[in-house]
């Protein structure tokens, strides 16, 4: 735990050099191989020195001009060479980081509880995991190198020209604190501007989703213009932040980037000056005015990193706080056997987005049993299923698989025993066949065929364009909500679990392919334990227990007859499901 916690209080900097510790070697050879381009550039500063110095003395040799030429052009190769080996270490380097962080992030999805993922807004967790994290490969990728070249270089001019004369070396920072000054006024409140700015892009992220996602909607109720606006204000908001923070700080940015690199207004003078005296020679003098004209230009380029470097602190700490979200603990072995496939809950209460939606619950489910939880939209039903296929955890209670507290089930043991569909099951922008495969990754083509035809689904997969060999596109945005929902049927068939939960399992379905689902449900569960949450109370006439839900909690359970006797809201529902039943079948005769 202390280790944990440990974890969790490392800043944002200390996981930057956390992650770049994952490729410690290559950012190493990086550094090193640019610390040799900085001297490859350095050098030919002291030959043109030479240079202007042989010249002024009256020299004429060509023949040793051309070789001082010569070598400066093959330092410029040999510093150009080693920056791209440098830039080509650290972007391998960086690639390789920025995809384990992604892994990271993505598997630390599947160890947090449901309720703690959906807190975050889909486009918020798909910009973070992907555009964000892209936009810092760049500063990761040049940052070490860069920082290296950018302070070693003005480090090592500054320590040379102490020691040719210390008044040119302190002359040649003349220009620094004006510029400086200018770009601490600049970042004054660059925090505050920079979260606000990243705010903004998160709203417009999420309008773009929003508005994407329900198009159709939109376009059906006739909001276009209305939904549209909302996403050109998100638009407009995220990109005045921007230009906002830019316009008041042109000034500064400009005072800075005009004044800090004219060290010449300092050192021309005083060399003068000092060489009139006779205490500089003008040698001196030459290559105090060559190395000076470099001095501060890399400090500038060092700067420009600054608002990159709070980005990427910014993004690295949307991403750690990902992966260091509380998950659901669970251990490597089961401890403890599980004797049965026998469900029980008890006195279960949960708790979400700081609301108690469920109170109490006891309840056991009998192995091999048919269980039907039904109840009002939002009573509960779709959250104690969520709580016993291990998505949640509960806040009180215990649940519990053949004696044994599913908290004390392993991963592995716990997802062998059930089988899960929700009335939104998600299919993969795969082929059908391997959509179904999806639950057994070692079940052969025709043993998908043989589920498939087994759960009422083979003929209509055999009307697609391509057969199991269709593309079902992204979310199954192919297909009906029907046919999304029979596959997800025949995928959690193909699990062969002994517990199978259907949520609304039919909400999506025509009253053919209902009574389909039904009879090949029928024949697939046979020995399972299925627990059925349905909104078609017909669907459930025959289940062994009938649990009715109100307000989170259990009001009434029995058989179907049973319930019907009592004159409770079982009863009342079933008077309202057969009205409507009636209405409708009535109407369609008309």
């Amino acid at each position: 735990m202390d280790k944990e916690n440990e974890v969790k209080k490392r800043s944002a900097l200390a996981w930057i050099f956390y992650f770049a510790g994952i490729r410690k070697l290559l950012y190493q050879l990086s550094v090193v191989l640019a610390f040799g381009s900085v001297i490859s550039k350095l050098v030919p500063y002291f030959i043109m020195s030479r240079i202007i110095t042989l010249l002024m003395s009256g020299s004429r040799d060509l023949s040793l001009f051309s070789k001082y030429l010569l070598w400066m052009l093959l330092l410029w190769l040999l510093s150009a060479l080693l920056h791209a080996l440098s830039t080509t270490c650290s972007h391998k380097a960086t690639f390789y980081v920025l995809g384990e962080m992604r892994r990271r992030s993505i598997d630390k999805l599947t160890r947090m509880e449901l309720g703690n993922v959906m807190k975050n807004s889909s486009g918020g967790l798909k910009n973070t995991l992907v555009e964000r994290i892209d936009s810092i490969e760049t500063v990761m990728a040049h940052m070490i190198p860069e920082f290296t070249s950018n302070l070693s270089a003005p480090l090592l001019i500054f320590l040379y020209l102490l020691y040719i004369d210390w008044r040119m070396a302190l002359i040649s920072l003349i220009t620094f604190p004006i510029g400086m000054l200018s770009l601490a006024y600049m970042m004054r409140d660059a925090n505050e501007r920079n979260e606000y700015c990243i705010a903004k892009t998160k709203v417009l992220n999420d309008t773009a989703v929003e508005y994407i996602n329900g198009i159709e909607v939109i376009k059906v109720f006739g909001k276009t213009e209305s939904s549209y606006e909302k996403f050109v204000t998100a638009a407009r908001e995220a990109a005045s932040s921007y230009v906002e923070w830019m316009r008041d700080n042109n000034t500064q940015m400009t005072l800075a980037l005009t004044v800090m690199p004219s060290t010449l207004i300092g050192i021309l003078p005083l060399a003068g000056f000092l060489v009139m005296k006779g205490s500089l020679s003008a040698d001196a003098a030459v290559m105090c005015i060559i190395l000076s004209v470099g001095l501060l230009t890399p400090i500038i380029t060092l700067m420009s990193f600054l608002d990159d470097i709070r980005t990427m602190e910014t993004i690295i700490e949307e991403v750690t706080s990902i992966i260091t979200s509380p998950e659901q603990l669970r251990p490597e072995k089961t401890i403890g056997r599980v004797e049965n496939k026998d469900i029980r809950l008890e006195d279960v209460s949960f708790t979400y987005t700081d609301k108690e939606v469920l109170h109490g619950i006891d309840l056991e489910i009998k192995e091999g049993s048919f269980t039907a939880l039904v109840g009002p939209s939002g009573s509960g039903k779709s959250t104690i299923a969520r709580l016993i296929s291990g998505l949640w955890d509960v806040s009180v209670g215990r649940i519990s698989i053949g004696g044994v507290d599913v908290k004390n089930i392993s991963n592995e043991d716990f997802n062998s025993l059930i089988a899960y569909v929700s009335q939104d099951n998600y299919l993969f922008n795969e082929t059908v066949m391997e959509n179904i495969r999806l639950a057994r990754k070692d079940a052969s083509d025709e043993e998908v065929i043989e589920i498939a035809k087994a759960s009422g689904c083979h003929d209509f997969i055999m009307s697609l364009e391509n057969g199991y060999d269709t593309i079902v596109g992204d979310a199954g945005g192919h297909l009906s909500g029907g046919e999304r929902q029979r596959i997800s049927i025949a995928r959690a068939m193909m699990k062969n679990a002994p517990i199978v939960i259907l949520d609304e399992a039919t909400a999506y379905t025509d009253p053919d392919s209902e009574d389909v689902i039904k009879k090949s449900v029928g024949k697939l569960v046979k020995g399972k334990t299925l627990i059925v949450i349905a909104h078609r109370l017909s669907t459930i006439q025959n289940a062994d227990n009938i649990v009715v839900i109100e307000n989170g909690r259990i009001v009434e359970s029995g058989k179907h007859k049973k319930l019907l006797e009592n004159n409770g809201l079982y009863s009342r529902m079933w008077e309202n499901h057969i009205y409507i039943k009636d209405k409708l079948e009535n109407e369609e005769m008309l």
